[in-house]
């Protein structure tokens, strides 16, 4: 029995590994880029470098204080979309050498938004003591009302800093230089990426479709026992 309990923990473990490894290649390399940008002389991007150090490392810590535990792959997943978005499309400006980045990571948001949403209302479904009793079509809408505002206010987000700060984060697109069609570009492919895993979470509940959501539902729910205790 031990055998087979250290064979199922293996995986596991190498899995935690092959995550903390691409976790800390990637803070590396933003520590890299916060001592380039001390060196040059470029202190607003080394604000900018800092600030997505401390955003990066805050839910982690919030998560930890409160003694959640969050999977892995979600820590992995949060940590490579904010180096993509801010450090490689802001400071690298990936988003001015490459027209599709920005579309694929609303997409992505829509994605991990969509995400987001659907477990937290899930597990507030699962939690015994709220004692809810939502049906998967509703669970899907949340999910996917949740991304798609949340991607309505980074919207508002870059106008306020286009604005206010002086950036450029709402930029010309198909040749609409009021980035008009940025934004509601944008928020297209937030909506398609949320609806993806609106339909994929309402499948699951509805008619048990195996997905990576089910995956991370039950890591959740396994990591945090206390929240579906039903003493």
């Amino acid at each position: 029995m031990a055998n087979n309990a250290d064979q199922q923990r293996s995986p596991e473990r190498r899995e935690r590994s092959i995550h903390r490894k691409i976790t800390l290649a990637l803070l590396l390399i933003m520590l890299s880029g916060l001592a380039l940008s001390i060196y040059e002389q470029q202190w607003l991007n080394a604000a900018i470098i800092g600030g997505i150090l401390l955003l990066t490392a805050l839910p982690i810590v919030i998560f930890r204080r409160l003694e959640i535990f969050i999977p892995p792959e979600f820590e992995v997943l949060t940590i490579a979309f904010i180096f993509a978005s801010i450090f490689l499309g802001e400071t690298r400006d990936y988003y001015g050498r490459f027209w599709w980045w920005d579309l694929a990571l609303h997409t992505t948001s829509g994605i991990l938004l969509g995400i987001l949403g659907f477990l937290l209302v899930y597990v507030l479904n699962e939690t015994p003591r709220l004692d809810l009793h939502l049906r998967p079509g509703f669970v899907a809408f949340f999910s996917f009302c949740f991304a798609v505002a949340v991607g309505a206010l980074w919207e508002v987000f870059e106008f306020a800093m286009d604005e206010l700060a002086g950036m450029n984060m709402q930029t010309p697109f198909l040749g609409d230089p009021s980035g008009l069609t940025d934004t509601m570009w944008d928020l297209i492919v937030d909506a398609l990426g949320a609806l993806t895993i609106a339909l994929v979470g309402y499948l699951h509940m509805k008619r048990g479709m195996k997905s990576f959501i089910e995956h991370s539902i039950q890591r959740f729910i396994a990591g945090n026992p206390r929240l579906f205790d039903r003493g």
